[in-house]
């Protein structure tokens, strides 16, 4: 486990893509992260989670009394969080926040959908930090910088897949088989929240692992 910070309150993790954070109704018996953490750092408590399929920088509490703070911060949207995503396609737009309303667990494959209707709010701040053009190809892609303001399961997909963006390789949500990454190429760079403790403000960061690097030098020699 790659541990990016620790001490008698938190635990600040660079979480392997590949991996659930807790045991799910569809893979009870996979291995799952929380149990893996627990065997060294017993006592901790879950504050938030990341996608199976995603990877960066998670928080978990050491103790009730920084699970109670922490939560109460995620719950006030008062930790901040922010992703990158390679997506497919060239928005129009250099920045652009997504508000389509959301509804988890459709269908056979539990989904996440835009439902306008019966869908709770959600909010996505999308930035594009590079644009990708395969002048030979065709081919066309971005670098996203993905602020969610809300905490819906596969929001950051889901938005980017309702702006007709999927994220390279989410074919859940209609992205075109690829070879450049064998998951949805989304990654959470960055956590900032206020230490349950000292009250002090800190921020954290991952780096992008190995195949998420690997894409972005393959779309920098696109043909």
């Amino acid at each position: 486990m790659d541990i990016l910070y620790v001490d008698t309150s938190l635990l600040i993790l660079n979480k392997p893509a590949g991996i659930p954070v807790l045991p799910d109704g569809w893979e009870p018996d996979a291995p799952y992260l929380f149990n893996q953490l627990e065997e060294q750092y017993p006592g901790l408590g879950v504050v938030h989670r990341l996608d199976k399929i995603t990877s960066g920088v998670m928080v978990f509490a050491r103790t009730a009394q920084a699970h109670r703070a922490l939560n109460i911060q995620f719950e006030k949207h008062a930790a901040q969080k922010v992703y990158h995503a390679l997506c497919n396609g060239n928005p129009r737009w250099k920045e652009h926040v997504a508000k389509h309303p959301l509804r988890i667990n459709v269908g056979h494959k539990h989904r996440t959908m835009v439902d306008t209707r019966q869908g709770k709010p959600a909010e996505t701040h999308f930035k594009v930090l590079k644009r990708y053009r395969g002048p030979a190809s065709g081919l066309e892609f971005a670098l996203l910088e993905c602020t969610p303001a809300t905490g819906r399961t596969h929001q950051i997909r889901v938005h980017a897949y309702a702006l007709g963006l999927p994220l390279v390789a989410d074919t859940l949500y209609s992205a075109p088989p690829t070879d450049l990454i064998a998951r949805p190429a989304l990654h959470a760079l960055a956590l900032t929240l206020t230490h349950p403790e000292t009250g002090e403000r800190m921020s954290f960061s991952a780096p992008y692992p190995d195949d998420f690097a690997q894409a972005i030098t393959e779309l920098e020699h696109l043909p």
